[in-house]
């Protein structure tokens, strides 16, 4: 794409690569660049060292952890745990459903559609963020005071805001849902593996077994978050989705001497002038150590979120076979030739799409032998088996337990595009009522047939979907037969949707181009072709990619 007068979005622009990555789209002037970082002094002075070289373009910030909404987005995390509101309302939010109001209080989705940016550059390193808020010792703390009778719902909120896959899951369904809306075109995420390029082997732990658990979650999490990008790429609508995943030290911002900061916060000089007996050292108050006034001062390295590095463990860590490094405009050369559609050969997505294994002639060759074998043992035993709701999706074995009355009620589609919705349902009320076996076959797969009344349902012991809080019938659109007027109905406007879309029989076109699949009026009522058509048509639930 060309970023000439575009608006372009960068994720974590106080970061080491973040930085890099905006002073290079700044060389191609867009009208505007939108840095994005959790705290206001590191964006503001991000900005302020871009001031040399934006020339015409516009620099915005913004602050705040865009994982959250945006009334605790600039809260301290401690600040934020603290408070059961808080605590509560992150956790609805992530654990709910994912509902307009859940969007529009999250911070990110608030930027997207503020910014509307035509690309955005994330360079957030998010499995860092989710992993090291350690599960693992949130749940030996959990476990212990559940043991001792205390597990309150306070101890039990704080650990579920330690969950890591439920928090990325959430950030990717609302990144991907502000990015479509927003109408950005290119997504460009920068990621990690966790552990700087090395594997298992890793010697550098968090004083854990080795390797680390937080690391290797950290890495799991990073592959997670792969794979959601794997998806969001195979997305109707959304943004072409670039991973850059560097896999070695990233270094570096700058080199000095001066205070030595850990977590953005100067280290305390102390000392221990006198030895202290083992048992004395390390006793509930101890402290014999002395503050001497001032804070630790050195030459270092800044190498970014990892923080200042002394001589010594930047040697360390850089020599050959270990982590080695990259430096950060290397990374950001890589997102600007990405952005530009000139592929490096760098992209996870790209890569996945590449390896993973798609469909195959002979499995659609086969696909035929199955359903005529499925059919033929149907005819033998003298059963039509529609759905077993072991699939997953109740809402898949509702449509085809819909389309199948319609079937049993029409001999065609065109029949069924005709048909009154008051009729329709009232045929199908009666079906179900004569016909004990169909019956007892949807609700002992876990679906309550609604009765045309809305007042009256059949049920069985098992409930695939469980009926809404407040309103029970809010459940049938997931997975209950709906036999009302105004939803049975449905069928018959999608077969009339059907018949409309279908190629005439004396078209001129006859190529590969043409439909070929589409469902004709003088068609039979097929229930997975139902099924797949409003998949396909209603859902955008298409595959984009074999």
């Amino acid at each position: 794409m060309n970023l000439r007068d575009s608006t372009v979005m960068v994720l974590g622009g106080s970061g080491l690569v973040g930085h890099a990555v905006a002073r290079r789209l700044l060389a191609e002037r867009p009208a505007r660049l939108v840095l994005v970082a959790m705290f206001e002094d590191e964006v503001r002075a991000a900005a302020r060292s871009l001031e040399p070289h934006r020339g015409e373009t516009a620099i915005a910030v913004e602050w705040g952890n865009v994982f959250l909404p945006a009334s605790v987005a600039r809260l301290d995390r401690n600040a934020l745990l603290a408070e059961s509101a808080h605590r509560r309302l992150v956790i609805d939010d992530l654990l709910g459903d994912l509902t307009e109001a859940v969007l529009e209080r999250n911070l990110l989705f608030r930027l997207l559609q503020q910014y509307r940016p035509h690309a955005v550059v994330d360079s957030i390193n998010t499995a860092t963020a989710f992993a090291y808020q350690d599960v693992f010792q949130s749940a030996r703390h959990l476990l212990a005071l559940a043991a001792k009778g205390g597990a309150d719902a306070e101890a039990v909120e704080r650990h579920v805001l330690t969950l890591t896959i439920p928090q990325l899951t959430r950030h990717v369904q609302i990144a991907l849902e502000a990015l479509k809306r927003a109408g950005t075109q290119a997504y460009v995420k920068i990621g990690t593996s966790g552990t700087g390029g090395m594997g298992f082997n890793i010697p550098y732990t968090h004083s854990e077994e080795r390797p680390s658990r937080t690391l290797m979650t950290k890495s799991a999490v990073a592959g997670a978050h792969s794979l959601l990008l794997f998806l969001v790429g195979r997305t109707p609508g959304a943004p072409a989705t670039v991973e850059i995943k560097p896999t070695a030290t990233i270094a570096w911002r700058e080199i000095a001497h001066g205070t030595i900061r850990r977590k953005g916060k100067p280290i305390p000089l102390v000392d221990c002038p006198t030895p202290v007996a083992l048992d004395d050292a390390f006793r509930a108050g101890a402290a014999p150590w002395r503050e001497l006034g001032r804070s630790l001062e050195g030459v270092f390295i800044d190498v970014g979120e990892n923080g200042l590095f002394a001589r010594d463990e930047f040697e360390t860590v850089t020599a050959l076979g270990q982590m080695e490094f990259i430096t950060p405009e290397e990374v950001a050369d890589y997102v600007l030739m990405e952005l530009e559609g000139r592929p490096t050969g760098r992209d996870i997505v790209a890569a996945l799409d590449a390896a993973t294994a798609g469909p195959t002639y002979r499995a659609g060759v086969l696909r035929a032998h199955a359903v005529r074998r499925l059919e033929t043992l149907e005819d033998t035993h003298g059963t039509r088996s529609v759905a077993y709701e072991m699939l997953g999706p109740p809402r898949l074995t509702k449509l085809l337990y819909e389309a199948h009355l319609c079937s049993r009620l029409r001999e065609s589609v065109g029949a069924l595009a005709e048909s009154d919705a008051e009729a329709l349902a009232g045929e199908a009320a009666a079906l179900v009522a004569r016909d004990a076996a169909l019956r007892s076959h949807i609700l002992s797969v876990g679906l309550p047939i609604v009765l045309p009344d809305g007042k009256r349902l059949y049920r069985g012991s098992h409930l695939a979907v469980e009926p809404g809080a407040k309103d029970p019938l809010a459940a049938a659109p997931r997975g209950w037969v709906d036999l009302r007027p105004e939803h049975f109905g449905a069928w018959a406007r999608r077969a009339a949707a059907m018949v409309a879309r279908a190629p005439a029989a004396d078209a001129p076109e006859s190529g590969s181009g043409v439909d070929w699949m589409a469902i004709a009026a003088t068609d039979a009522i097929a229930p997975a072709r139902f099924a797949t058509w409003v998949f396909s048509n209603e859902d955008r639930g298409e595959r984009s990619k074999r």
